[in-house]
């Protein structure tokens, strides 16, 4: 067995024969991740921005008014916590751009809060924007992300992922159709890395067919942009949003890998396994690992030791 200094993003590395045995110290199908949440800023959401006041005590106490009044976060405040926490996990630097969208008269502007620290979830309030919106537009918080992504990649960002949350329907579908496939035009010719966006409707005034419409949509070179789900109530979503992310991440990411030549040696369409597996020729100097675009070279010991069955004794190896 020969052993050769592992590069990143291997942690192990063992050779026998054509056979390489290669561990992942991480998922390299989110290297260079940049996160955003962008969350519904328009007159609809505004019961869910109220704080709640709950009153504690014995029975009595709560009935005739003796309880202790407690004022709690609203119903956005802990959901969006939770999901700024776990998404900080996959950005690149555990900062996430956080915003509320469709504000403004005509909803049709966005309120940036700023780059968050999942690590300090918990000490974020989100009592809602500061001009709840009179529409529901959804493209201006593309518009929005479109440019944060590529000045972050002026400073390592390789990948791009926006959650939108809302509670009704999208007033600007068409819109956001027309800047999916500009967006989708940019990624395929290299002017801004790729990015995929989460669309995520809460309650039962959601439009879920417009939701589809959006997301069904493909793009030449790049495939789909969009996926969608629903939930039905505030508390579903951090859950929701993990799992949407995590699916997403992957479908757009998969890897290959190949020699020193360029032959492809191996393919994987999903998720990427903690420990890859493959057959590679006798005299390649190196392996690479190629994921959205990204590419992980792996050189191998200059001498390989050969590994043969007993009854290939004759000579005859091929």
């Amino acid at each position: 067995m020969s052993h050769e200094r592992p590069v990143h993003p291997f942690s192990d590395l063992h050779i026998e024969g054509d056979h390489v045995r290669a561990t992942l110290l991480h998922d390299p199908t989110v290297e260079g991740l940049d996160m955003a949440i962008y969350v519904d800023g328009s007159g609809s959401m505004n019961e869910e921005y109220q704080k709640r006041i709950e009153i504690r005590g014995g029975f009595w106490k709560r009935l005739f008014g003796g309880g202790e009044r407690v004022e709690l976060p609203n119903i956005v405040t802990p959901e969006v916590r939770k999901m700024l926490a776990y998404l900080a996990t996959k950005d690149r630097n555990g900062l996430l751009r956080v915003a509320y969208w469709a504000t403004g008269r005509d909803g049709a502007e966005v309120e940036v809060l700023g780059e968050l620290d999942g690590r300090h979830a918990d000490s974020y309030e989100f009592n809602g924007p500061q001009h709840e919106g009179g529409g529901t537009q959804l493209g201006p918080a593309i518009r929005d992300f479109v440019t944060y992504i590529k000045r972050q990649a002026q400073t390592g960002a390789r990948q791009g992922c926006a959650v939108f949350v809302t509670d009704g329907q999208i007033h600007d579908a068409e819109t956001v159709k027309m800047l999916s496939t500009q967006v989708a035009q940019e990624i395929a010719t290299g002017r801004m890395p790729r990015v995929n966006f989460v669309l995520v409707g809460v309650g039962d005034q959601i439009d879920e067919a417009q939701m589809e419409s959006i997301s069904h949509l493909e793009h030449a070179g790049v495939g789909h942009l969009w996926c969608h789900r629903v939930a039905a109530e505030m508390k579903e979503l951090p859950e929701l949003v993990a799992v949407l992310v995590d699916e997403t991440m992957t479908v757009a990411a998969g890897g290959t890998i190949t020699d020193d030549r360029g032959n492809v040696l191996k393919v994987y369409e999903g998720r990427l396994p903690a420990v890859l597996e493959f057959e590679i020729g006798d005299d390649a100097k190196s392996f690479v690992l190629e994921v959205n675009g990204q590419r992980f070279e792996q050189p191998l010991p200059e001498e390989r030791e050969d590994h043969h069955d007993d009854d290939d004794d004759d000579g005859d190896h091929h």
